[in-house]
């Protein structure tokens, strides 16, 4: 382009050599404007006949994301040759309008000039996007190609068993690469690939993609860095992680660590492993750290539950010059509420909004589940109620957000809705019908619902449908019906199904049923920390202080600790935690202030004297104070800090006891606003002295 100015400059006359230049330059680098002006001055220079400068032009203008341009320019021009034509179709391909591609093709074919190799490779690349008919499209392509005695050549062939591979049909394409003579390493890359396209890989299709490496070591050709992308596919898939290090030293013996698809590969190999050291290494070794990278290791974050980590990193790409897509934003509202962080959220939807994401539907299911598990059930309703066109994950998402929150009926009319609308449930959505029922108490409902399930719907029951079903019949009294049903469905060996058996014996304190159930899941688990202390817990309950002391002597015995419980609040911007007589915040003495006053105070409604003297739960066995459980410090610090009118939304790792539950519910009262807690097991909404779950959790 300087060349060119400094002609113009000198007053030399433009021709198709001068001007050809300069638009192959604008066409590499993508800029529009400065083609637009060398356009113009061939149209001024009476150049715009010669098909030379057609050609360039109808290059420059489809590598600018023009392409309807080069297609005007196409249909206006008097003179065309075969290089017009292709160039015409390159650019449907580049711009992904393989409709258009095909179509003119067609008409390259019936004008009688020949059909390149590049021409059809271009053609059945674009059959291989899976638009309507593109199937047809591409066998009568590859008839074509066999008629003109193209099949065999290697850009044809690559592209056949690409299509083939996308569209469904992998023994045609494996047909296609046996058939194969001068096979090369694209070739073997793309059927490596093809085999390996599926979200679910079959072990015989990556077991194949790794016989494939060792038939083109032996044939002597050098993998590529998609060769050995596709190998720790193919590894991952199969959990072959010894051969995958072995790939991951190949990779850094031919320096191609850096590369931005294999590092991906890499994190999430070893974030299976479970070394966010290794994923983080892996990570850093990256030297172009694009949105493929940075998601892999977020979502890595996510997996392990290092949520916070998984933010900093996300606003880290924020302040880069790569920007988040739909896939990244929705995956990031996931940390967002599992961390219950309800302001961050709020923030990434408004991000989300300026840049045009906000209405995409992975988006908004995310955008659901954020509000809900973050506490605000009306705003998740609210989100659903404006979306467009659910798909069957946002009535999914909208059924368990209510049943969570103890709104059994809208969720079961939401389901209602759902199969009125056409949409077929899946696991999710009766996962959250049995939930509803199991905590509103909607024993036979909950039963029809399961039986409808399994017949009308011919799903297979999951240990998690199952466990509700244990839990919905446990809490309705019916330990009998319960215990029968994990054995008769033959889920005697998971430890959550008798876990929810040994809670129910705790709601109607049957010591002889959670003695025996307690030894089931203890032998089951003899490491896990919460049935020990569920068995205390009921033994305290009923009074036998002996035996529960024998429960805390075998956990000594046997090094088992509690797992500690943890509450955090939002306030701000920041996140704020507790621990069971926690003092380690700045503000601990006005903390602590408030938490004893509003005790004080709920000793004078005279409610609380029955709830304490045997309520004292496994916490009490430390030297922790029950008045001074995570959440109440949490709920203390929240009605400090807070707004009068806002409710206090804190999140808990584990059960909320009876005593802060009874507490909850008085401090509502005294303080004249909303708690709401989400605890393991579910959320509870307190208001008025009363709780949305009706002390049935």
């Amino acid at each position: 382009m300087i060349l060119f100015n400094k002609a113009r400059r000198l007053g030399l006359k433009l021709d198709k050599y001068t001007c050809a230049g300069p638009l192959t330059a604008c066409s590499q680098s993508g800029d529009l404007y400065a083609g637009k002006m060398v356009h113009g001055l061939i149209l001024v220079s009476g150049l715009g006949s010669q098909v030379v400068l057609t050609n360039s032009l109808i290059d420059m203008y489809s590598k600018c994301n023009q392409v309807d341009h080069a297609r005007m320019l196409f249909d206006h021009a008097n003179n065309l040759d075969g290089v017009s034509w292709n160039s015409l179709i390159a650019g449907y391909a580049q711009n992904g309008k393989y409709e258009e591609l095909l179509t003119i093709m067609m008409k390259m074919h019936q004008s009688g000039l020949t059909l390149n190799t590049y021409t059809l490779g271009s053609a059945l690349k674009a059959c291989s996007s899976n638009f309507n008919g593109s199937k047809i499209f591409g066998t009568m392509l590859h008839g074509l190609t066999i008629k003109l005695g193209l099949h065999l050549d290697v850009v044809v062939g690559t592209a056949l068993l690409d299509m083939y591979a996308k569209t469904g049909s992998l023994d045609d394409a494996i047909q296609i690469f046996d058939q194969m003579v001068d096979k090369n390493v694209v070739m073997y890359n793309a059927m490596m690939a093809g085999l390996l396209q599926q979200e679910k890989i079959e072990d015989k299709c990556a077991y194949k993609a790794l016989n494939l490496f060792f038939e083109m070591k032996s044939c002597g050709i050098k993998p590529s860095m998609f060769t050995y992308s596709s190998l720790l596919k193919a590894c991952i898939a199969v959990e072959d992680f010894e051969f995958a290090k072995q790939i991951h030293a190949l990779i850094c013996k031919n320096g191609l660590q850096s590369d931005e698809y294999i590092g991906s590969v890499l994190i999430d190999l070893y974030f299976l492993l479970g070394s966010i050291k290794d994923a983080f290494s892996c990570f850093n070794s990256i030297h172009n750290l694009t949105i493929v990278p940075i998601t892999a290791m977020i979502v890595g974050y996510l997996q392990k539950g290092e949520f916070e980590r998984a933010l900093a990193l996300f606003y880290e790409l924020l302040a880069s010059k790569e920007k988040p897509d739909e896939f990244i934003l929705s995956t990031i509202l996931s940390a967002c509420a599992n961390m219950g962080m309800l302001r961050s959220g709020e923030q990434i939807q408004g991000y989300a909004n300026k840049i045009g994401i906000s209405r995409y539907t992975i988006f908004q299911n995310s955008q659901i589940w954020m509000y809900a598990k973050s506490g605000d059930l009306y705003s998740a309703n609210l989100t659903f109620q404006q979306m467009e066109n659910p798909d069957v994950v946002s009535w999914s998402t909208i059924i368990c957000s209510n049943a969570q929150h103890g709104h059994a009926i809208e969720a079961l009319r939401f389901f209602d809705l759902m199969k009125s609308c056409g949409i077929e449930p899946n696991h999710f959505a009766f996962l959250g019908v049995l939930i509803a029922c199991s905590h509103r108490g909607l024993v036979e409902e909950g039963l029809r619902y399961f039986d409808t399930m399994k017949k009308d719907h011919i799903m297979t029951s999951h240990v998690k449908h199952c466990a509700c079903v244990v839990d919905l019949l446990g809490r309705a009294g019916r330990l009998v019906d319960a215990e029968s049903l994990i054995l008769d469905l033959g889920f005697e060996h998971e430890p959550v199904m008798w876990r929810a058996l040994l809670s129910a014996c705790r709601i109607h304190k049957d010591t002889f049923t959670a003695k025996r159930v307690a030894e089931k899941v203890i032998e089951l688990e003899p490491l896990a920390s919460a049935s020990y202390v569920l068995l205390y817990n009921i033994y305290m309950d009923a009074g036998n202080k002996q035996d529960a002391l024998k429960v805390r002597k075998l956990m000594e015995d046997r090094r088992i600790k509690k797992e500690p419980g943890l509450s955090w609040i939002q306030v701000g911007d920041q996140m704020y935690s507790f621990v069971s007589g926690d003092r380690s915040h700045k503000n601990s003495e006005l903390i602590y202030a408030k938490l004893d006053e509003m005790l004080a105070k709920t000793k004078s409604l005279d409610l609380m004297k029955d709830e304490f003297d045997y309520k004292i739960e496994y916490e009490s066995m430390t030297n922790v104070l029950v008045n001074y459980h995570s959440e109440k410090l949490a709920v203390a610090f929240g009605i400090i800090h807070l707004p009068d009118s806002a409710p206090v939304r804190v999140m808990k790792n584990l059960r909320i006891c009876l005593d802060c539950h009874m507490a909850m519910k008085l401090f509502s009262i005294i303080e004249k606003r909303e708690i709401i807690l989400r605890d393991s097991v579910r959320f509870h909404h307190f208001k008025d002295g009363r709780c949305s779950c009706g002390d049935y959790w």
